[in-house]
């Protein structure tokens, strides 16, 4: 059996995940659409995450995989660190070659990073994940920790995040992804390894 990886991003297109039962590990990033049985865990990277959750604006159950910044911020916030100590399954700070800093290493970007060298899966399916495909920011975190989405943000965080990807993919080049959108433009050239599964928006 193959070992499959299902991470489950923020933007419009993560529902189409609800379609049917899904096998495999399933990895989360920031605050979910909606909450995922059986999660691995939740894929943390920002400050402004840690900030909410440490005024308890947020709650979020479920154990924790934290970046660079998440374990500054537990440095610098040890009475909170220790409260939630034992949802924190681990610290993953790996910056790959690649990318020019921990702010263009996105949540997506290190739990799909994460999954491939922890799990060495054989297929990782991406749900979610529509700036690869249209420049379209939304996410579901936004409506609770809103970021700006004008549109020069937009193509700059776009122009940042793409690359990212194409470069993730040939770094794991014996692993095939396979995401899944409205459509398969997607707005840089992938290798064989990279497929997409188009999804009807109609309701079932």
């Amino acid at each position: 059996m193959p070992r499959v990886v299902h991470i489950i991003g923020n933007g419009d297109a993560a529902h189409f995940y609800n379609d049917k039962p899904r096998k495999g590990l399933k990895l989360t990033c920031n605050i979910p659409p909606w909450p995922v049985q059986d999660a691995y865990g939740t894929v943390m990277v920002d400050f402004k995450m840690m900030k909410a959750l440490t005024k308890g604006e947020l709650t979020l159950p479920g154990d924790w995989v934290l970046g660079l910044r998440p374990k500054i911020w537990m440095e610098k916030n040890p009475q909170f660190h220790m409260m939630i100590a034992p949802q924190i399954k681990e610290f993953y700070l790996t910056l790959p070659k690649y990318v020019a800093n921990y702010t263009d290493f996105n949540c997506g970007h290190m739990a799909t990073h994460y999954a491939c060298t922890k799990f060495k899966p054989d297929i990782v399916h991406m749900w979610g994940f529509d700036s690869n495909f249209d420049l379209n920011l939304r996410s579901c975190t936004d409506f609770y920790l809103p970021s700006p989405r004008d549109d020069s943000t937009n193509v700059r965080l776009s122009d940042n995040w793409r690359p990212v990807w194409s470069h993730m993919f040939r770094e794991f080049s014996n692993i095939k992804f396979v995401l899944h959108h409205f459509h398969d433009k997607l707005k840089f050239p992938v290798g064989d390894n990279v497929t997409v599964e188009i999804h009807s928006k109609k309701k079932k």
